[in-house]
This record gives C-alpha cells, sequence and structure tokens, in this order.
C-alpha cells in the first residue's frame, strides 16, 4: 500500500512569514495554501507541509533534501538569492561548501529561517 503512494514532507517553522518568503521567494516552491496549521508547497509533485508551531527542535542532521542535476549551478543561483552555505569541521569542502563523498556523490548544506538543515545532492 504505502509502496504506491507518494510521499509528504514535513518541516517545522515557528515563523510562518519567514518561512514563507524562504521556500517560497528563496526556493522558488510554489505556495499551493496557506493554512491555519500549515504552509503547503509544492515540491515537483511532492507536497511539502511546512507546520505551524510555536517553538522549533532543530536537530543536527540533514531534515530535508534535493536530488539537483548540477549541484555547481544550483549554489550559484542560491547564492545570488542569499543563502549561505555551512561548512563543517573535518569535511573537505570546496570554497562553495560542496563535500565530494568516496562514491563521487556531492552535497551542500544550508539552513531555512528556523536552523532546519537542508541539503541538495549530486548523484554521480
Amino acid at each position: 500500500m504505502l509502496n504506491s503512494s507518494p510521499i509528504v514532507a514535513f518541516i517545522a517553522t515557528k515563523n510562518a512569514a519567514a518561512s514563507r518568503a524562504f521556500y517560497e521567494g528563496v526556493l522558488k516552491l510554489k505556495l499551493t495554501a496557506d493554512e491555519p496549521y500549515a504552509l503547503v508547497f509544492d515540491a515537483d509533485g511532492t507536497m511539502l507541509r511546512v507546520v505551524k508551531v510555536q517553538e522549533v527542535t532543530v536537530t543536527p542532521y540533514t531534515v530535508l533534501g534535493w536530488a539537483v542535476a548540477d549541484i555547481a549551478a544550483a549554489v550559484s543561483e542560491l547564492a545570488g538569492r542569499g543563502v549561505h552555505f555551512e561548512r563543517y569541521d573535518g569535511m573537505t569542502q570546496d570554497e562553495s561548501g560542496v563535500c565530494t563523498f568516496p562514491g563521487g556523490a556531492k552535497v551542500v548544506w544550508f539552513k531555512d529561517p528556523d536552523g532546519n538543515t537542508l541539503s541538495l545532492t549530486e548523484w554521480p
């Protein structure tokens, strides 16, 4: 049953206005609804519900990511919209913050307005 059902992604925000500006304005996701409990976006056919909460518990790992065909182009485009890419001790990252893993995957991380860690991945 679930193997043929679409996934719905969830992330939390305590500042819906800032999240809307980020996900809609910076990441260019289409807002499909602004409901009392969540902002709803279309992320290329996947529903992303940015849940409106009183407090966000930020985790130390990635909670949402996108597979991209050209990570350098995606990083350049997002940097041009003001996105800051994270740097992590112990990880070898290029000047843009991209880490290339032994298998060839390239990953870069950034945060949303609530401090949730998001990522972009280019698969080999």
